[in-house]
């Protein structure tokens, strides 16, 4: 499974991260940069709350 962020979409609120720490990194300015594309078994609950967290759609899971 992969994450994919689509950048254009982010409006840097962070709140994707929280959920997701080993898979989001936020830069100086709040946006997310994803650690990872692959989404490690384990995180994938992580990946999934991430996703439904994001208030703007910017990232999203695909097999």
């Amino acid at each position: 499974m992969k994450l994919l962020l689509d950048s254009t979409r982010c409006q840097g609120y962070g709140l994707c991260q929280e959920p997701a720490p080993e898979l989001i990194d936020l830069d100086e300015w709040g946006y997310a940069q994803l650690r990872v594309t692959e989404v490690p078994p384990g995180e994938r609950e992580a990946a999934e709350a991430a996703v439904a967290t994001c208030p703007n759609s910017a990232l999203r899971l695909v097999k």
